[in-house]
């Protein structure tokens, strides 16, 4: 059995570790579905890795992307994506970016539709009322 290719080595030294307080979300709307997660016994991490997306000259990250979640049971990452459009389209270009950088790391990407469905199919109430 042959080891897998080698990770590239400037992305190996770069990713930041440093973990955020599983009670501090960016959103309320990712409280909610780490309620879900919870609800259906998932052991999770929020945001615990940076993935640098663009280097400068020197070998700096200069532009990064930072699931929301990770589920370690599964090896599995989760970006909750409830955003306006304008918004999910940015967002989606940096996914593309990292699908290509890190094709070996599991990523699930959950649409404002799909977080609404959760939402309405567990009595957890509506988008709107997750607005910040």
């Amino acid at each position: 059995m042959s080891d897998p290719a080698p990770i590239d080595a400037s992305r190996r030294r770069h990713p930041s570790l440093e973990p955020v307080p599983q009670d501090h979300f960016a959103h309320p709307s990712e409280r909610a579905f780490a309620r879900l997660l919870n609800l259906y016994g998932f052991a999770w991490s929020y945001e615990p890795v940076e993935f640098p997306l663009e280097w400068n000259e020197l070998g700096v990250p200069t532009k990064a992307f930072r699931p929301d979640f990770y589920l370690p049971e599964r090896r599995l990452f989760i970006e909750l994506t409830v955003l306006e459009q304008r918004l999910v389209t940015k967002k989606n270009r940096k996914v593309r970016k990292f699908r290509v950088l890190y094709p070996e790391v599991e990523l699930l990407v959950v649409y404002q539709r799909d977080f609404v469905a959760l939402l309405e199919q567990h009595g957890l109430g509506t988008l709107d009322s997750f607005a910040a």
